[in-house]
């Protein structure tokens, strides 16, 4: 048996890190026909067809040849595991993986590995005895085990960012909130772009009381550079600038109301009315206020975002149809407020049809297109 590890194994790993399944095997092979017991070569095959082809019993026969040769060989057992997962036999890498630790019990991985497969494994289990229910106990006691499993992979390893992934999937679980954000800062410092833990980090943070639409864009939007290809933070920021633009119909609403007030659609009986027409310096008059929540409501606002969220605001009104109802919703409650203020009426019934023309539209989806981003 090879003592080292061959070159062209060492290459065949690179060309599977590098997703070049295919090319792997054909290195593997060439080296398999000169030595036949070489196990790292034939832990190698069983990793390149489990990575293109997802083949079990492929990869199965591969570690079998392996173990066959050196049964005490941890990255053949670690991989023998992964194999009988991939074939559908995954009860069977409980024995494996606790093999693994008694072999090796001063490395992080098999600790690691069993903690994450130890609950779904006991899952299944505890289910094929009780008629496909799975009971609350052995469910309690697979995430206690598990639990300790992977703090123990976390003392052996604490530079290794999966035992940490392990442990928080745990405690995610159990429902340990604490124990769950501790674990994502423990992540973030090992990985500062590690993409599941900055996207939870970043939405707990988008969605903490008094966090306005515009501080969860710029949450997310800084997020979003460090891990761009994050879809949980790309959804986020879609849903913080939807809220962004569904605040500028406020802003529509607030200006129709003003015409209102402006022309005096809402006087009551006894009230002196003002004279129809309105002087033309009125009518411009009543332009000011206008401009005035304009420019502090969403004009000094947008300048204020970050690029990014600019730029997502655009791209949000190309790509989903929601986004770009609201904003012709704020336009025509704006263009019924322009026509009702800057137009000579002589009566007020046009007027007051322009303002529940106006009205109506948006108080009829405001209320409930609050998730409508899509």
């Amino acid at each position: 048996m090879t003592a080292t590890v061959h070159p062209a194994v060492e290459r065949a790993d690179l060309l599977i890190d590098l997703k070049r399944y295919e090319e792997a095997r054909e290195l593997l092979a060439r080296r398999l026909a000169e030595d036949p017991e070489d196990v790292r070569a034939w832990v190698k095959l069983a990793r390149s067809h489990l990575g293109d082809e997802k083949d079990g019993p492929k990869a199965l026969e591969a570690t079998e040849r392996a173990l066959a040769l050196d049964s005490a060989d941890t990255g053949a057992l670690v991989m023998h595991a992964h194999a009988l997962r991939a074939a559908g036999r995954f009860l069977e890498t409980e024995g494996v993986l606790r093999e693994v630790i008694r072999l090796a019990p001063d490395h992080w991985y098999g600790y690691a590995l069993l903690a994450n497969w130890l609950w779904r494994i006991r899952a299944i289990r505890s289910g094929q005895a009780n008629g496909g229910q799975v009971r609350r106990e052995d469910q309690d006691a697979a995430l206690r085990e598990a639990g300790e499993l992977a703090q123990e992979a976390i003392r052996l390893g604490p530079e290794e960012v999966f035992a940490y992934e392990v442990a928080w999937l745990i405690a995610d679980m159990a429902g340990n909130r604490t124990v769950a954000d501790q674990l994502d800062e423990a992540i973030l410092r090992l990985d500062p772009q590690h993409e599941q833990a900055l996207a939870r980090r970043t939405k707990k943070a988008a969605t903490a009381p008094g966090v306005n639409a515009a501080q969860a864009a710029t949450l997310y939007a800084d997020a979003l550079a460090a891990a761009p290809d994050s879809a949980p933070m790309r959804s986020g920021l879609d849903d913080a600038s939807y809220r962004l633009l569904r605040g500028i119909r406020w802003l529509a609403l607030l200006c129709l109301a003003l015409a209102g007030v402006g022309i005096d659609l809402f006087a009551t009986e006894g009230q002196t009315e003002r004279e129809l027409p309105l002087p033309l310096g009125q009518r411009l008059w009543d332009l000011v206020p206008m401009t005035v929540v304009w420019t502090l409501g969403a004009l000094q606002r947008y300048r204020r975002l970050r690029t990014g969220v600019r730029v997502n605001l655009r791209s949000l009104l190309r790509r989903r149809t929601w986004p770009r109802i609201v904003l012709a919703q704020a336009s025509w409650a704006m263009a019924c407020a322009l026509l009702i203020t800057q137009f000579p009426w002589t009566d007020r019934t046009v007027p007051q049809v322009l303002f529940w023309a106006g009205l109506l539209p948006t108080v009829a989806t405001i209320w409930f297109d609050r998730r409508k981003n899509g």
